[in-house]
């Protein structure tokens, strides 16, 4: 290979080193994988080929090796060489010796250097997969910044970087309503990996209800240290959440720790989802007490609880004039109180409630 040709090999190397993030050495051994594959198919019987790449010094030396015999006839010509042959490559050679034959790699012919460049890349998206895996591993479930590069007109999808990787935000994961653009730097929860075992990609969201939750323990120092407990979240993204908290320690109030001083822990949070109501409330053991407080900001008369078949079911009775802000808009209020206890909620007036025992009464 001439000067020229090997010139172009490194730019090529570098420039894949670059375009991938990885390591120099770790991309020459994959490199080095990948030509002796190409060798091999030249010289399938070849049982030692050598290659040297050395960027540093712009070296790219590939070698097959042969023993050196002392008779006319050698019984594996692929892997042994008669002596006065291997006097050509090394007049120093001896009998027993592995000479050492340097081969062109301009000479392997369009399809080995097409074998040589399928491989390298093969190795590389497999580099690139265990890298991306390993990376995520322990961001998966967590909530972590990312940067805004360009939002696609036609799908409204989002591409994003996190830690120098493009990550896509489908418009579905985004909030309903809000509109990104390139620079705006947000946060977003790891859903997971998808396809870990093929081509891997990293799953965002900005809907789930766990991000109110990682959003709640970057806020809250209580939450952080494990003072105050998040004991569930229900939400309909873009519009409104609640939170059900519970403080270990008597002398912390719960709510109050996620509301801090001036409201600046939660509004924090409402920002960041653009506006979203968050209903933080206190969790309780008793499961009637649980739902009265999930349906604020109701007021509540009474909770009656049943379970039938292993499904939990409520029904709730609030005064008249409290009916339509129990239920909420377009059932909302009822649907995440629903969401945050694990009980199916019936909500009826005070007055329908009495009409009804009457009934039962006649």
């Amino acid at each position: 290979m001439n000067k020229e040709m090997t010139s172009k090999f490194f730019e090529a190397l570098t420039d894949l080193e670059k375009e991938n993030n990885i390591g120099s050495d770790i991309l020459i051994e994959k490199i080095k994988s990948g030509i002796e594959k190409a060798i091999k198919k030249d010289y399938p019987y070849c049982e030692n080929i050598r290659v040297d790449i050395d960027p540093v010094t712009g070296k790219l030396d590939i070698r097959i090796l042969k023993e050196v015999m002392d008779v006319m006839y050698v019984d594996d010509p692929d892997n042994e060489i008669f002596l006065d042959e291997a006097k050509v490559y090394d007049p120093n050679i001896k009998v027993g010796d592995m000479v050492e034959i340097p081969l062109d790699p301009a000479k392997f012919g369009r399809v080995a250097a097409q074998n040589a460049k399928q491989s390298i890349k093969h190795d590389i998206k497999d580099f690139e997969r265990a890298r991306l895996i390993e990376q995520y591993h322990d961001k998966e479930h967590e909530c972590v910044s990312a940067t805004v590069q360009k939002v696609e007109p036609a799908t409204q999808n989002a591409i994003l970087t996190i830690d120098k990787n493009e990550v896509y935000l489908v418009r579905n994961e985004q909030i309903p309503g809000e509109t990104l653009k390139a620079g705006d730097i947000i946060k977003v929860y790891v859903v997971g990996i998808a396809n870990p075992d093929r081509k891997p990609s990293i799953k965002i969201s900005r809907t789930h209800r766990e991000l109110v939750k990682r959003l709640f323990e970057l806020e809250v120092p209580e939450i952080a240290d494990g003072t105050v407990e998040v004991k569930a979240i229900s939400r309909v993204a873009g519009a409104r959440s609640k939170i059900a908290v519970y403080s270990k320690d008597p002398n912390v109030d719960a709510v109050g720790a996620c509301i801090g001083p001036r409201k600046s822990r939660i509004t924090s949070v409402v920002n960041e989802l653009k506006g979203e109501k968050i209903d933080v409330i206190n969790w309780c053991e008793d499961p009637a007490q649980f739902i009265a407080k999930a349906l604020a900001p109701a007021e509540v008369i009474n909770v009656v609880l049943s379970e039938e078949e292993g499904v939990r079911e409520c029904r709730v009775t609030v005064p008249d004039n409290q009916l339509s802000l129990a239920i909420g808009n377009k059932g909302q209020n009822a649907k995440l109180a629903a969401g945050l206890t694990g009980y199916k909620i019936d909500i009826v007036s005070e007055s329908s409630a009495k009409a009804e025992a009457a009934d039962d009464e006649n």
